[in-house]
């Protein structure tokens, strides 16, 4: 199949057209980016160098937090860019390489929280046989599972972007390459891509929702025959997963079970996926869980301590 295009960038809209809107969003996602980067490594340290990561929750916790720095610096390094300057333009190349590296790293993220849930599950609902189930060899399958899920998912995408014809106009009414917008630009009538798309990425993102949703449900029934403190510990920590959950899949399959087509929200909704959830998942994670803060305490506080004793 011959690909023919007539541009070599694309134009972004971004957030705003109004200066004093975009010097606000400049200060405001500078600081949410870096607090992403900084809540995430944290997490990751304090895993890797405590004894949690031979657990199988943390051990995914500390890849789930790989996957959303990788995640949201595919976007967010250049929203803050362009947010400095009046015309904001992404490469064809670029704007492509964006499509695959979203979807692959968010399909990963996606993959992850479901073996989040089941690990979970497995705790909860067979707590006997929870650490032969959840050997380190299965966590390891599972993380290599959701990378190839990831890059399947993702090829996916960009065969179905790769070949449409873009001879103009080149404006992209979004702060991202996403594939509504893309789809919209195109210079062939795009329906059935639309569709196959709603297909792909819509129907995924919900059907892993309901499947995370029914594991949740078991375990709440589950939980019945549990002590008021095995409860409430167990509740705690299923409390964060949902957490984690709603903030990413509602936006998700707003924007993507849906006919294909773009509105003006969903920049807004965008938003929540690509940067408040990911902004928000070290908080979810630290605040309700004291295994973890005691893990953070015990490597940094450690590590202070050993440097002052040096100096």
């Amino acid at each position: 199949m011959e690909c023919k295009r007539n541009i070599s960038e694309f134009l972004l809209r971004g957030l705003s057209s109004k200066k004093n809107i975009d010097v606000f969003c400049f200060l405001f996602f500078s600081f949410c980016y870096l607090a992403i980067l900084c809540g995430n490594l944290l997490i990751l340290i304090s895993i890797r160098c405590s004894s949690l990561f031979n657990q199988p929750m943390y051990y995914f916790l500390s890849h789930l937090s790989s996957m959303d720095i990788f995640y949201t610096s595919c976007v967010t390094p250049k929203l803050i860019g362009d947010l400095l300057v009046r015309r904001k333009y992404i490469s064809y190349t670029n704007c492509m390489l964006q499509v695959f590296a979203m979807h692959f790293f968010g399909m990963i993220e996606i993959l992850i929280l479901t073996a989040m849930a089941f690990d979970r599950c497995m705790a909860i609902c067979k707590p006997l046989h929870y650490m032969v189930i959840m050997s380190r060899s299965r966590c390891h399958i599972l993380v290599w599972a959701s990378w190839v899920g990831g890059a399947t998912h993702s090829l996916s995408q960009f065969c179905l972007l790769i070949c449409l014809p873009f001879c103009g106009p080149n404006e992209i009414d979004h702060y991202y390459c996403d594939i509504f917008p893309l789809l919209k630009v195109a210079c062939i009538d795009t329906t059935i891509t639309g569709v196959l798309v709603v297909a792909n990425s819509g129907l995924i993102a919900l059907v892993t929702f309901v499947v995370l949703f029914g594991s949740y449900v078991v375990i709440l029934f589950t939980l019945r025959n549990y002590s008021a403190e095995g409860r409430h510990k167990a509740l705690s920590t299923c409390a964060s997963h949902i957490t984690v959950v709603i903030l990413f899949f509602g936006p998700s399959i707003f924007a993507y079970l849906r006919p294909p087509t773009t509105f003006p929200e969903d920049k807004i909704f965008a938003l929540f996926y690509t940067i408040i959830a990911p902004m928000f998942n070290p908080l979810i994670y630290t605040l309700r869980n004291t295994e973890m803060k005691k893990a953070m305490k015990k490597v940094w506080c450690q590590n202070m301590f050993s440097e002052e004793k040096h100096s």
